[in-house]
């Protein structure tokens, strides 16, 4: 169940970005898969489209209506966001630090980690007692 805190939340970001409820169009159709009797008998799956731009949006990734209803409308302003905002949009930059967390180090910086063990090795060696024969 999604808060009303979240669904405020969520309504203050999209009239922020200029997405308006009456820019859009929303209807409910039968989901599929897992879910049983309840996915097979009520309409949850929310299909969600906004005019002006023509994006749409499906989803069904609840088996409540109004959960579906809530992570339509967030994803609608996602791909809208990335649209307007591009490069400075929270999508793109979460893309870009994953991007970045999974490219190789620099043989600089591969030379640097090693200097930089190594150094504490040294200090390590300082450290144990010395033995006196």
């Amino acid at each position: 169940m999604i808060s009303e805190k979240k669904w405020q939340q969520l309504e203050v970001q999209m009239k922020a970005l200029g997405i308006l409820e009456k820019d859009l169009h929303e209807h409910f159709v039968r989901s599929g898969g897992h879910g049983g009797q309840n996915v097979n008998k009520v309409s949850t799956c929310v299909y969600l489209k906004h005019l002006p731009s023509g994006v749409e949006v499906k989803c069904q990734k609840s088996r409540s209506q109004t959960d579906n209803r809530y992570l339509a409308r967030r994803i609608l302003y996602e791909k809208l966001e990335a649209q307007i905002k591009g490069k400075e949009s929270s999508l793109q930059r979460e893309r870009y630090k994953v991007r970045k967390q999974k490219q190789k180090r620099s043989k600089r910086a591969k030379e640097k980690i090693l200097q930089g063990k190594h150094q504490r090795s040294e200090k390590k060696t300082f450290r144990k007692p010395v033995q006196t024969d």
